[in-house]
């Protein structure tokens, strides 16, 4: 049981804070008499005000932040450098693995300093005599209107294609006839984290969507249903396929089979790995939904189906990834298959292309890539150009061809067709980015957190760097969370921090996904702070090993890893010289009321219970803010984030300013019209980057 005290007469003000970093002031911060009861337990909420992200207060508030940041960012010595080399490094094309349907390869292409990707499609995979089909970048002036997805109809005829704005997760999906390049009159709105599926003739999609809503960018995302469309009528005639008014919190996911002749309908309650499973003959109008998978007990994945054999890839029974095959004729557990059992390393993804599965593999956190019959036959392994980390692969069943693209942390990403039956592996497309990749190295080590789990941590420095000859300015980052896989990926902001005698460290923490599920749960709920502990520990290390020092260490992670950056923060202040948590869960109280916060409670809890309440309080960065010299923190955030709401940063920073006792600036980056991150433009991008760099190399090697 909770209550709320608002007592509105009796104000303190965190105004007129001292900034004595640049001798100026922070603005003022309003606090609020509000006191929360928790399971008996009193806590203070004096910067709600700011959850009122339309209030005049709250927009006056980020205005005057965004005055003080920019009056100390404009004046880094750095930052002009930084925006030179960043804007070179960004300057090079970023190409995605084709999609093939009927006689047309569909493929994306951002060139050089374009903001957003421009969707192509040409008759061969290289791309030649290729014509655009959608550019979003002659639809906004800002850049801020992004292709957020697509879908091709079997014959490549119908293009369905996803339209977001200034950074939001909800999209607007348009259809188009490609042989006559005409777009349809039909219109899906209120979709969010899903696309759509065409029918094998073409006449349709099924899409899930949510209710409408007043305050897209604040409400709670609730009662999500699966639909089908005719293409031709009006949304609101939408045929009703899937939904649970009685679980509010369920999502549903809808792909047609390859042939066809099923709809597969993937439910989902949380962000856990575990869902329920429907199907549904399409080849009869009038046919039931049938429930196959009916209990929460694992992931199942759907991969492919030999008419009524359907392969899935699941972790029920193998926490660290396992194939089986189920006929719908006999669905009974006891009749279930083992195609490619457990084995030691960690199944990520598995794709299907004539008659044969590619499984790719998590080997210590880089990808490998093992090939099977559709009955689970070992066929070899498909060669990988060095140490790193592909993408989902882009084929169907009846392809002999797939395309991904492969990347590391100084390896730009190039696309690959891999022939099936030959097992010819040959590069598409390499783009020519402005360094030398030969001129650095990256190696894995392994060190002890707390509780003498070992980690895996990757080190990427210039070749010529001595280690042990440090301390050296060192970039820490970390995410730990949600089942999610921190693997070597290419970020060219990186090469500008390399290129300046830095080093990038990526410890692979407990609660993401590179170990398997038991390595996911050790970092969540009542564990998270083993999370926590694996990064501290990091930051131990590489001071230990004179690699680095505090004040020439910063750290740095996004949205879970924004969470990650203000518990390690709060818990030791002292350990840090910088920090930079972005667009970051920072309130554990109250994150479950906005957005699509409800679904992360599998993962983190919620404190409307009382035992994960008490573990909430303990590490949740806002609650946990004191007096204290804290190192320079640069918070950022984007204030159309309809994932993370913006006021998770807003409320921390407040209550940052007021309770900083030393000399290093704590300041709050809030970039307009920008939402989680997805879909940024590259302008912004480099802007953003620019900042953070120059903050970074600021309070990481200047002496305070």
């Amino acid at each position: 049981m909770k209550f709320a005290l608002l007592i509105p007469l009796l104000f303190a003000t965190a105004g007129d804070v001292a900034m004595p970093s640049t001798g100026g002031k922070y603005p003022a911060s309003r606090k609020e008499s509000l006191i929360e009861t928790y399971h008996g337990t009193n806590v203070a909420d004096p910067y709600r005000w700011l959850e009122d992200n339309e209030s005049a207060e709250t927009r006056s508030w980020i205005e005057a932040e965004n005055q003080v940041t920019r009056n100390y960012l404009d004046k880094l010595p750095s930052r002009g450098e930084f925006k030179k080399r960043l804007t070179e490094l960004w300057n090079y094309d970023k190409l995605s693995p084709p999609v093939h349907r009927g006689q047309r390869y569909f493929y994306t292409r951002l060139t050089g300093l374009q903001n957003q990707r421009v969707l192509y499609c040409a008759k061969n995979p290289q791309g030649e005599g290729a014509t655009v089909v959608v550019d979003v970048n002659t639809m906004a002036k800002d850049g801020t209107v992004t292709l957020a997805g697509y879908e091709v109809s079997d014959d490549g005829k119908l293009l369905g294609y996803g339209l977001s704005s200034a950074g939001s997760d909800w999209t607007d999906w348009h259809f188009k006839n490609m042989d006559t390049g005409e777009e349809l009159k039909d219109q899906l709105q209120w979709i969010k984290f899903g696309g759509v599926s065409f029918t094998k003739d073409g006449t349709g999609v099924y899409y899930g969507r949510f209710p409408e809503s007043t305050n897209k960018l604040k409400d709670t995302n609730y009662y999500h249903a699966l639909y089908f469309h005719k293409l031709g009528t009006e949304q609101k005639n939408d045929v009703l396929i899937a939904d649970n008014p009685a679980e509010k919190e369920w999502s549903f996911s809808g792909g047609v089979t390859e042939d066809g002749n099923y709809l597969i309908v993937q439910v989902f309650r949380n962000t856990n790995p575990e869902n329920l499973v429907y199907y549904k003959d399409l080849r009869r109008a009038d046919s039931p939904l049938v429930h196959l998978i009916d209990t929460w007990e694992g992931k199942f994945s759907f991969i492919c189906n030999d008419g009524p054999l359907f392969s899935f890839e699941t972790n029920l029974n193998a926490p660290r990834g396992r194939v089986i095959a189920i006929d719908i004729r006999k669905p009974q557990r006891a009749d279930w298959q083992e195609v490619i059992p457990q084995s030691a390393d960690i199944l990520s993804e598995v794709a299907a292309a004539d008659q044969s599965l590619l499984a790719h593999y998590l080997v210590d956190a880089h990808s490998v890539v093992r090939l099977f019959s559709l009955q689970g036959k070992p066929a070899g392994e498909l060669p990988l150009p060095a140490l790193g980390a592909i993408s989902s692969f882009i084929g169907r069943q009846t392809d002999t061809e797939v395309f991904y693209s492969f990347s590391g942390f100084t390896t730009p990403p190039a696309v690959y067709k891999f022939d099936v039956v030959s097992k010819n592996n040959q590069l598409v497309a390499k783009p020519a980015v402005a360094f030398e990749p030969t001129n650095f190295v990256t190696s894995q080590v392994f060190y002890k957190s707390k509780d003498g789990t070992q980690i895996p941590m990757f080190l990427v420095r210039k070749k010529d760097l001595e280690l042990a000859a440090g301390p050296h300015p060192t970039f820490l980052y970390g995410y730990g969370g949600f089942d999610a896989a921190m693997l070597p990926r290419f970020r060219p902001d990186i090469i500008a921090w390399l290129e300046r005698g830095g080093i990038f460290a990526l410890p692979n923490l407990r609660g993401g996904g590179e170990y398997g599920e038991e390595w996911h749960k050790a970092g969540m709920k009542e564990k998270k702070q083993n999370v926590f502990d694996d990064f501290i520990s990091a930051a131990h290390w590489l001071i230990d090993q004179k690699y680095t020092s505090s004040k020439m260490l910063a750290i740095n992670g996004a949205s879970n890893g924004g969470l990650l950056i203000g518990a390690a923060l709060t818990q030791q202040p002292e350990l840090f010289g910088a920090a930079v948590p972005e667009v970051g869960v920072l309130d554990m109280l109250r994150y479950h009321k906005f957005t699509i916060g409800h679904a992360w409670t599998g993962e983190y809890g919620s404190s409307d219970d009382a035992a994960a309440f008490a573990y909430l309080h303990a590490y949740s960065p806002l609650h946990n803010v004191r007096p204290a010299r804290y190192p320079a923190t640069l918070v950022i955030t984007g204030d159309h984030d309809d994932r993370v709401f913006p006021a998770h940063s807003f409320k921390f920073m407040a209550a940052l300013q007021s309770a900083q006792t030393g000399t290093a600036p704590v300041l709050i980056r809030i970039e307009t019209s920008t939402g989680h991150g997805f879909g940024k433009p590259t302008g912004k991008q480099i802007e953003e980057s620019a900042d953070k760099w120059s903050f970074v190399m600021e309070n990481t090697t200047a002496t305070r």
